[in-house]
């Protein structure tokens, strides 16, 4: 099963690094990883996107509570959450294409971000999905790059990942 993990790390140097190398240690996988520093610029806020089953979860998020740097972990997955992507999409765009690809971005609510003579940078926000969607509908020739960010998520309600 699929699960995000959020967690709150000190921002210092070789935070990442640790986390990133328990999960090779073990043969874990990381499917998608964000990091940013929050509103405490001594505090980064990661979220990882990993797969197992409850045992190998429970195995992960004891791990990384052992490391120094993690402050506060959650598996977000387990409550009510809201979770996004963020897609940036390079597309050749001539002639009779232009109308088509900005008719697919009203559809999806996407935004053309970036306009040239023949091409358009498009951001799409949304699920996994969502994106996936988007690029089934796009004709794979005109696709020149694609550049997504994995899940963000966010618990839902008054819960929050504070210090």
């Amino acid at each position: 099963m699929r699960h995000i993990i959020s967690m709150l790390l000190e921002n210092e140097p070789g935070a990442l690094s640790r986390v990133a190398g328990l999960f090779s240690a073990r043969g874990y996988n990381i499917e998608s990883l964000t990091v940013a520093p929050t509103e405490d610029a001594t505090v980064s806020r990661m979220t990882l996107v990993t797969s197992g089953s409850g045992e190998i979860i429970e195995q992960i998020t004891k791990q990384l509570n052992k490391l120094v740097d993690v402050v506060k972990l959650l598996d977000i997955t387990e409550s009510s959450h809201v979770e996004r992507e963020i897609m940036l999409v390079k597309v050749r765009a001539t002639g009779d294409s232009r109308d088509e690809v900005k008719r697919l971005c009203d559809i999806f609510r996407a935004h053309v971000l970036d306009v040239t003579a023949t091409s358009y940078i498009i951001e799409v926000t949304g699920t996994g999905e969502k994106l996936d969607a988007f690029l089934d509908v796009l004709d794979r020739r005109i696709i020149l790059e694609v550049v997504r960010s994995g899940a963000l998520g966010i618990g839902r309600g008054e819960k929050a990942l504070r210090v």
